[in-house]
């Protein structure tokens, strides 16, 4: 992937606040919730972290951001 940036799989606090247009307190609340499906669904989660693909998915966005 030469000049190219790899996207993680994951995103953090700050980037959830980006998308979202909201605080940190809010951003780590709305990552717990997802996180909380995730592990409900057998999935291995990641504190402050939450799966990209699953957020944008829930978030209704059609295309990663």
């Amino acid at each position: 992937m030469q000049g190219s940036e790899e996207v993680s799989t994951f995103i953090g606090v700050s980037e959830v606040c980006s998308i979202m247009g909201c605080s940190k307190a809010t951003a780590y609340r709305i990552m717990k919730q997802l996180n909380e499906q995730l592990q409900k669904a057998g999935k291995i989660t990641l504190h402050g972290k939450v799966n990209r693909r699953f957020f944008m998915q829930k978030i209704g966005a059609d295309a990663d951001v």
